[in-house]
């Protein structure tokens, strides 16, 4: 029993869910960008965020779809994170493209009725504060079950099948996380443009841990993984 996580950049890293894959005794590796991809022996794959798009033309991001394809064909869970769940959904047919305008900082997500009854979301009250941070967002693929929106991204998460799960915001963010990734140059563009400056602590006091703990918890669950 091992999952495999695709990382794209050292800095887009799993945060709090690393606890959990630790907690549940559950081996992981990371495969950063370019390197080269199997899912022999894997019983999980999870998809991090990055600075990249899924539009762009880039062998080492279409190698990373074709792995995507081929676990979900072998039925092998999947959780994409942000550009991870974008890749899900184009990986299944669905449009990448820019949102309306960039989502950065913490911002309430709204759960539809679907996700009353979600393993991974059914337990979290409507709206939940998450952090953000994306200028590009993703259409539900076909067969997929909408689950979460935000006020400036309809499409915040959705699940297919029963373990596929691509999620926008950052459940797995912890403070240090986001103390990096606003120093980090290639994000230098978004900060900038911010009228004012990120917080690193969720204004509304929620625990980010817990937070991360209830969804990654879940998919752990729907993936078999848990003990």
């Amino acid at each position: 029993m091992s999952v495999l996580v695709l990382r794209h950049e050292p800095f887009e890293h799993l945060g709090h869910f690393a606890r959990g894959l630790q907690a549940a005794e559950i081996p992981f590796e990371y495969k950063d960008l370019g390197s080269p991809l199997s899912l022999d022996g894997r019983t999980g794959l999870i998809i991090m965020g990055g600075p990249q798009s899924a539009n762009d033309s880039n062998p080492a991001l279409e190698a990373e779809m074709r792995l995507i394809t081929e676990a979900i064909d072998k039925d092998v869970p999947v959780l994409g994170v942000c550009l991870g769940a974008q890749l899900i959904a184009k990986t299944l047919g669905a449009r990448v493209h820019k949102n309306r305008l960039p989502e950065i900082g913490w911002a309430p997500v709204h759960f539809t009725d679907a996700a009353k009854t979600d393993p991974l979301f059914s337990s979290f009250d409507s709206p939940t504060t998450f952090f953000h941070w994306h200028g590009e967002t993703f259409d539900i693929p076909e067969g997929a079950v909408w689950l979460a929106y935000s006020e400036d991204c309809r499409h915040q998460a959705f699940r297919y099948k029963t373990n596929v799960y691509g999620v926008q915001f950052h459940p797995e963010i912890e403070e240090a996380m986001i103390l990096d990734w606003c120093a980090q140059p290639v994000n230098c563009g978004d900060v900038s443009s911010l009228a004012a400056p990120i917080v690193p602590v969720d204004p509304t006091a929620v625990d980010t841990a817990s937070l991360a703990k209830k969804v990654f918890d879940g998919w752990l669950a729907v993936a078999g993984l848990k003990k």
